[in-house]
């Protein structure tokens, strides 16, 4: 038996799976390397008490920070408290010492207090850019004078949410994915006016909270929503063609995904992938399928996906209602249709300058998105199925479905 497993481990060593996972592990010691560095804040104040905002709050007050809640009501905030204590009792086990302090540590605060003792102000409000403003205009004066200022937009360029403040070189994005707890990944978020420290200790700031920080230049959508977006948009057009959700969703998981398109934008929300996609649509030079009539009419009937329990599938106890017999074997160029379009928007955002390389596009599509760890990484799949070929079978789909699939022209340096 022991000389089975000496000769199995051998060969499993060198199999592109084994060394693609291996890939993996130093993609994320360099992510890790990226958060060095110290920084002495203590005290964080977080806008917003939803999903996001809470979550972001709760995971800050678990790392040892004190953290002021606030929003325009009481009722997200209770909620966010009772979601904290559901997170801790999770992550924290037995030692129940460390709860509560989180719990002491997280502190609802209606009145905006936390702002003049903040050392780092996290806004975690919907993505209205007026409503962003607005926030900044207010709370601006009340900062410390080197307090800075994070926004945790998902899809605004920072050039338009900067405009108005008298320190713009103290914003700087930071754009978490949910669930916080769960997800590694956080894109920073730089601009033309952003100091070097404040960039700085941002990254010391998420290595504090141990999360992976992939530093991104402010563009629409970033890195990770801007390739997400087309894949997400395809699949909706697939089912708007009369492809089955079960099918679409089975195409995904096959190739490796965590989890099919149609489900992700039901646990997203229809209503953020229809905003973003929208938004995309109206500031790239780039073609894209148009969000169907249907998916608008749900968004305006209230039917989100999992957080309303109804949208693309009806969900129960958390997890989606699926009919498995509706799973039938997806068409031949299904996969492509959904995972080619994302490696095209990885190429172009390396092309533009908005990632400083590969590696980090790779590290962050895996971490952020799930992108199948065992095939690298999107632009180390794309070399290991081949450059040219990759370019050709887009190609082809764009004979087939429309300019969307047009090969970038950054392709070309990668040969």
């Amino acid at each position: 038996m022991q000389q089975a497993e000496i000769s199995s481990f051998a060969k499993l060593l060198v199999t592109p799976t084994a060394q693609n996972l291996v890939r993996v592990f130093y993609l994320r010691e360099n992510l890790k390397k990226l958060a060095g560095g110290t920084w002495e804040g203590r005290r964080v104040h977080v806008i917003g008490a939803g999903a996001m905002g809470g979550d972001i709050a709760a995971w800050c007050a678990w790392h040892g920070f004190v953290v002021s809640l606030g929003d325009t009501k009481p009722e997200p905030i209770a909620g966010a408290i009772k979601r904290a204590a559901e997170l801790y009792a999770r992550i924290g086990r037995d030692d129940r010492r460390r709860q509560r302090d989180a719990l002491d540590r997280l502190i609802p605060d209606l009145k905006a207090d936390g702002v003049a003792t903040a050392d780092l102000i996290i806004e975690a409000v919907p993505e209205v850019l007026e409503l962003k403003r607005e926030i900044f205009a207010a709370i601006e004066p009340k900062m410390k004078p080197d307090a800075i200022l994070a926004t945790n937009t998902s899809s605004i360029p920072l050039e338009q949410l900067r405009e108005g403040l008298p320190r713009p070189e103290r914003l700087v994005g930071v754009h978490f994915f949910n669930p916080v707890s769960r997800m590694q990944l956080v894109e920073l978020v730089s601009h033309d006016r952003v100091s070097d420290d404040v960039l700085a200790a941002a990254r010391a700031f998420l290595g504090r909270i141990d999360r992976l920080p992939a530093p991104v230049k402010s563009a629409p959508g970033f890195l990770v929503n801007r390739a997400l977006t087309p894949y997400l948009l395809e699949a909706l057009a697939m089912l708007d063609g009369g492809a089955k959700k079960e099918t679409i969703d089975k195409a995904a998981l096959d190739f490796g995904m965590p989890m099919g398109p149609i489900e992700l934008a039901d646990e997203v929300g229809l209503d953020i992938c229809l905003h973003v996609a929208e938004m995309l649509r109206g500031s790239l030079y780039r073609d894209m399928p148009e969000p169907p009539q249907w998916l608008k009419d749900k968004v305006a009937k209230g039917e989100l996906g999992k957080k309303t329990g109804k949208g693309l599938y009806i969900w129960q106890d958390g997890h989606a209602v699926k009919v498995r017999e509706d799973a039938a074997a997806p068409p031949p160029d299904m996969t492509d249709r959904m995972i080619l379009p994302m490696l095209n928007v990885c190429v172009t955002c390396l092309r533009e300058g908005v990632v400083a390389d590969e590696s980090i596009v790779d590290g962050a599509m895996i971490f952020a998105t799930g992108f199948p760890p065992f095939r690298g990484g999107p632009l180390h799949y794309a070399r290991t199925r081949g450059i040219a070929e990759v370019r050709d079978t887009l190609k082809r789909l764009a004979q087939t479905y429309g300019p969307r699939f047009q090969p970038d022209p950054g392709w070309g340096s990668l040969s």
